[in-house]
Formats: C-alpha cells, structure tokens, sequence
C-alpha cells in the first residue's frame, strides 16, 4: 500500500519541535530538501511497487531516497545512519518526518530494501531533473541581475532575450568526458585463494548435506586439515616461485573437484534443500570458478572471458587501467560526462570496454538536454578514433587533440593555444572525479549486491550535482545578500 504524500508542501516552520523552536533555513539540509523534486521521483517509484492498494504501508519515496543519500554524503554505514536520523531533527526533516521523534523511523536492514527499489535509471532521472531545474533557475537569475533602466529599454531587452532563445542553435557550450573505476570492496584476488576460499565453503556445505546421514553411513573425506596446511605453506610465503605456485594450485584444483564430487553423491541421496539460499548460490559460483581455474591451468595462461574474483561478488571483475600505484582495478567501469560544471553518469559497465565507444551516444545526449550540439568535445586520447574523428567532423564539433598523420614543423600558435586551454579545462573532470573518490565514497563501493552497487555508484553523482547546486545557492545568497526565505518559497513545489 502507498499513499501520495510528495505533493504536500511543508515549510521548515511547520516542522514541529518537542523542545521548542524553529529549523533554520539556511541549513544546507533544508536547501538541499527543496532542490529534489520528490513529486516526479514519486511517479517513478510508485512503478517500482507490485501493488499500491494492497500489503503493508510502504515508506515514502522521500523516506527511501532520502536517508540513502544521507548515508552517501555523510559516507556512514547503514546503522549509523539511523542513529543520525533519529539524532538530527534537520535529517528527519529532509527525509519527509512532519515533526521530531525520538523513536528510529526505520530499520537499519531496509537501507538495502531502498537500494533495490531505487535503481540506477531512477536515480539518473532525478540527477537530470535536479539539473535541468538548476539551469533554469541560473537562466532566470541571469535575466534578473541585468535588468534595470527604464521601462522601454527593459522591455526591448526582455524581447532581445526572447529571440535569442527562440532561435536556432547549432553549436554551444562544451562536452567534457573521461571513465574511471568504481572498486569494489573486496580483497585482492589471487587463483590459490580463491581456490581455498571456495574449498572451505564446500567442505560446510557437506557437513550440511551429510547431517541426515550421520551414522548411516561414513562421512567423506575431505582432507580439510591437509588441504589448510598446503595453503598457507604456500600463501606464507612472501615472493614463491612460479612452480610453487602452479603445484600448490593444482593441490587446491584437486581437493576442490573431490568436493564437488562428494557433493553431487550427496545431492542425488538427499536434494540441496537443507542448503541456504547463500550456499545454494555459492555452489554455482564455485562450480564456474573451477572450471575457469581449471581451463586456465591447463592451457597455461592467466586471462579468461568472465573471469570471477571474488565469490561473495561474482559480478565483480578486473578492470585493467594502466595507473602507475595499480595496474589492475576491481570492479565497475563507468563513463561520466561534464557539462558546465555537472555531471552525468553515460555508462556503467562490470565489463571492461573500449570508452571511445561512448562519445556518439555521450553527443547525442547532450543534443536532447540542450538542443543544440557542443561546440567541442574535451575527451582523452583514447577518444580519437577515426570514427569519433568523422562523427564529430559530419556535425561541425571541433574534438580536442592532435590531428592525424605527421605533426606539422611549424605548429600554428593557435592551435597551440587552443591545445592548452583544452587540456587545461579537461582538469574540471580528474577533478570531479578526485571529488567522487575523496568525499562522496566513489574510491571504494561498499554495498555487495550488483544492483544495489550499481544504485551506489549512480547516488555519488547525484551528490556531486547537489553538492554544486548548494555551492551556488551559497554563492548566491552571500553575494547578492538575498533573502533565503524568497528562494526556497521560489523552489518550493
């Protein structure tokens, strides 16, 4: 069941407060509370909902989003972050609370609910909903600071205005793109132990299997003592060599397809009923870890399509980036875009890809939000393939780099000033996404599942987008010494 909710205006003076007083405005929790159109994010979470008549009383989507980007920007855990709800009346007041209350308003358990029922896709549209309102917002705030003179000459402005904008544009303003890595939280991964790991998870899983067995018949045996003590022989170790590895893997390899076939014995003698749904789940994973460890032992390389790293995150894989402190990251790769200053996710894979790939579709996507095509495209070198090249050149964009061929002797000084003030500008995106990586938790992806990780890794844009919107509202407000009280009366919905 769930009531419209979203749609009903409240002021931070009609919060009410057991201990006497009124929230402040200028509190960046309530400026940030009238940036998000919970109304429009509303209409999509309510298709998310099986049934919106029957069951229990679902949580607002204010409720859900909201206490989600409390704990990305305060970067706590789940727990945590409803002990700074139930602490903070300006938090209770973001997420949707009509008065202060003492008592948790939820469950830390349903953090993870909220994170399967907001998706990346809903978490993108309200990204674009909070921008395009911030673009308006500056459009109009332009508009306002020049005006002044006489009537007539307000007037004549206002209509130069309007047919500069109702003309047609071709080409305006810049794209910015660059991708990165999102790692995952998990330990580096080596093939002797992950071996271990998923041999150690099927030796419970027989005990499990073999319970209602005991005394009929004999346990299998599982050398589980042995096999521990030829792990860490070898994972002591600190630098082994290439032939103590391939014979200790192969130790592994064997005691692990001796579970296995203890484990289909059993499964025909008793189901896989008395297993969990995480065991039940591991096994399948275990099962494919063997083969690709398997495959690549005995063709003697160390790549393979799919390759699993971790088996509590199966999703996750290696992202190879060439950086000088890792060669080698572990877990989603993701395409952003920068436009003025905002961010955009254009991709998200747990595949590794060619990112010159995402320009085409990156440039028609700033089309649709602007109306007109950028005037140029600031991307890495990795971005100047010959299609990139003949794509922008087709619709008059100018794409940043060196051209093709042979670099001319005597360099037009220009170009060359063009060449710097690209690059100079393209510092906004590692800047961004240092931003992402330091504050905001983009460095290290803490939630396990893939969808939920996936909602994570979209909500760190969402708060770069915020956290520029509240900068510019601060900007504005101690500049131009508005009153906060007009603005938020102008944003409220």
């Amino acid at each position: 069941m769930y009531n419209h909710s979203e749609r009903q205006i409240m002021l931070p003076g009609d919060f009410f407060l057991p201990f006497g007083g009124e929230l402040n405005p200028k509190n960046r929790w309530v400026v940030l509370a009238n940036l998000i159109p919970w109304w429009k994010a509303e209409e999509r979470y309510k298709k998310q909902l099986k049934d919106l008549n029957q069951g229990a009383q679902a949580n607002s989507i204010r409720l859900a989003l909201g206490s989600i980007i409390v704990k990305e920007r305060l970067g706590t855990s789940d727990a945590e972050t409803v002990e700074q709800i139930m602490e903070n009346p300006y938090l209770q007041y973001f997420i949707g609370l009509p008065e202060f209350q003492y008592e948790a308003p939820f469950h830390a358990s349903s953090m993870t609910h909220f994170r399967k029922r907001i998706p990346q896709e809903m978490v993108n549209q309200v990204n674009e909903w909070i921008v395009e309102e911030q673009q308006v917002n500056n459009d109009q705030d332009d508009e306002d600071s020049s005006g002044g003179g006489s009537d007539d000459s307000l007037d004549e402005t206002t209509n130069n205005q309007k047919k500069d904008r109702d003309a047609p544009r071709h080409h305006q303003g810049k794209l910015l793109m660059d991708a990165t890595c999102a790692p995952a939280d998990i330990t580096y991964p080596t093939d002797l132990k992950l071996l271990n790991e998923g041999r150690e998870k099927l030796e419970s899983m027989i005990d499990v299997l073999h319970a209602p067995f005991c005394g009929l018949q004999e346990k299998p045996r599982t050398y589980r003592k042995k096999a521990r003590k030829d792990y860490l022989a070898l994972a002591k170790q600190k630098k082994p060599s290439r032939r103590k590895l391939r014979k200790g893997i192969k130790k592994q390899l064997n005691y692990v397809k001796r579970d296995l076939n203890y484990l289909q014995t059993l499964v025909k003698q008793g189901g896989l009923e008395r297993l969990n749904s995480k065991q039940y789940r591991d096994l399948f994973v275990i099962q494919e870890l063997y083969r690709q460890q398997k495959q690549m032992f005995m063709t003697k390389i160390h790549r393979i399509d799919d390759r699993i790293v971790s088996i509590s995150q199966p999703h996750v894989r290696p992202i190879v980036r060439g950086k000088t402190h890792t060669n080698v990251e572990f877990g989603a790769k993701l395409s952003l875009s920068l436009v003025d200053g905002w961010a955009f996710l254009d991709n998200l894979s747990w595949d590794a890809y060619h990112e010159g790939g995402d320009l085409p579709a990156s440039v028609e996507r700033y089309l649709s939000r602007n109306g007109c095509y950028p005037e140029a495209v600031l991307a890495d070198q990795i971005y100047l393939t010959r299609d990139n090249r003949r794509y922008c050149k087709e619709r008059g964009i100018r794409l940043s780099g060196p051209k093709l061929g042979r670099p001319p002797k005597n360099e037009d000084k220009e170009q060359k000033r063009i060449a710097y003030q690209d690059a100079s500008e393209r510092n906004a995106m590692e800047g961004k996404f240092g931003e992402a990586k330091r504050i905001y938790g983009l460095g290290l992806i803490q939630a396990r599942l893939q969808q939920t990780s996936e909602s994570v890794i979209a909500l760190q844009v969402l708060n770069l987008n915020l956290s520029r919107a509240l900068r510019e509202l601060s900007f504005l407000f101690f500049s131009f010494r508005w009153p906060i009280h007009s603005r938020i009366e102008k944003m409220t919905f």
